[in-house]
């Protein structure tokens, strides 16, 4: 059983983060929020010419086939750039729910950057993420999968992050793999915040190096080293529990809940603990709208709950204990 990366999966890993570091994705995030969604959907295509819509697929329905590790190491790179958009929909659950039924073509425009798809999956996903720019969205109704149309837009905490109410249409399919499709949505959201939470700690890091007080670069204050380094230490602490639920989704684990469960409560506090050792670290130029830093800390914020909350994910891990 492996828990860190394979040279490979370091090597794709590099590469998105080339490729987003590139494209200017706070740019992408703050006209994402406005309502401007043509850099997203730019970007969105940029993805997909990289295969990265094709991780979740299997090769039958022309994707890659690829292990969960090889998808959380995908989306940890998307939280560590901040980028929007309904990814974890897209590219991890809607491959689950969709082949078999007949919106099943829709996976061919979804690998194609063509297609911007979104669900809602109650009780613990209760809206479907931006639903206003998506192409088609579908709701989950027990193990029902149905057609949706877009309702009212509700406020967000993070403004990149547009969530609308849904209404059930019709039906496409009655026997889905709903608890999978849950399942692989909730490892994928753990593995975007623990890279936003990654990108916190760095920028904070960064700053502490330039910022000066009474002569001194406050890095060098032990206080600030502390801070620091307890973030680091839950972020990489959490990054083997995030693998180790990968491996278990691979292999249908009868752990499988618990241990998703376990991944998303472990990275969630990482990143939260990173969110506010960075805001700290900062002080109050990290409250400003107009500074980058507050993009990753509405993102960890709004993904603290997303795909469960930590209330529910911790109650699961009880149960099976």
């Amino acid at each position: 059983m492996r828990f860190a990366p394979s040279p490979e999966q370091r090597e794709f890993a590099g590469s998105l983060r080339g490729l987003l570091g590139a494209c200017d994705v706070p740019s992408v995030a703050r006209a994402w929020s406005s309502g401007d969604y043509a850099p997203g959907r730019k970007l969105w295509a940029r993805l997909a010419e990289t295969g990265f819509m094709a991780l979740g697929t299997s090769e039958e329905h022309d994707g890659f086939g690829a292990h969960p590790v090889d998808l959380v190491v995908g989306f940890e790179e998307l939280g560590r750039a901040a980028v929007p958009g309904p990814y974890v929909e897209s590219v991890a659950v809607l491959p689950v729910l969709l082949p078999g039924t007949s919106a099943e073509a829709r996976l061919a425009g979804i690998l194609a950057g063509e297609t911007i798809a979104t669900l809602a999956f109650p009780p613990h996903v209760p809206f479907a993420l931006d639903a206003a720019t998506a192409d088609v969205a579908f709701v989950v109704d027990g193990f029902i999968l149905r057609a949706a149309t877009v309702g009212p837009e509700v406020e967000s905490v993070d403004r990149a992050r547009r969530v609308s109410e849904t209404v059930s249409g019709d039906v496409i399919a009655h026997s889905v793999d709903a608890g999978r499709a849950f399942e692989v949505g909730a490892l994928a959201t753990a593995a975007q915040i623990l890279g936003a939470g990654g990108a916190l700690l760095d920028m904070a890091t960064t700053y502490a190096k330039q910022r000066v007080q009474f002569g001194r670069p406050i890095g060098q204050f032990q206080a600030v080293k502390h801070l620091l380094a307890d973030a680091l230490v839950s972020l990489e602490l959490a990054r083997p529990m995030l693998y180790g639920a990968a491996i278990a989704v691979a292999d249908n684990s009868p752990t499988l809940a618990r241990d998703v469960s376990a991944a998303k409560v472990a990275c969630t506090d990482a990143a939260y603990r990173a969110s506010r050792a960075s805001l700290q670290v900062h002080g109050a130029i990290g409250y400003t709208a107009e500074y980058d830093l507050v993009l990753w800390l509405t993102k960890v914020r709004a993904l603290v709950s997303a795909w469960g909350t930590p209330a529910v994910h911790r109650s699961r891990v009880m149960a099976a204990l």
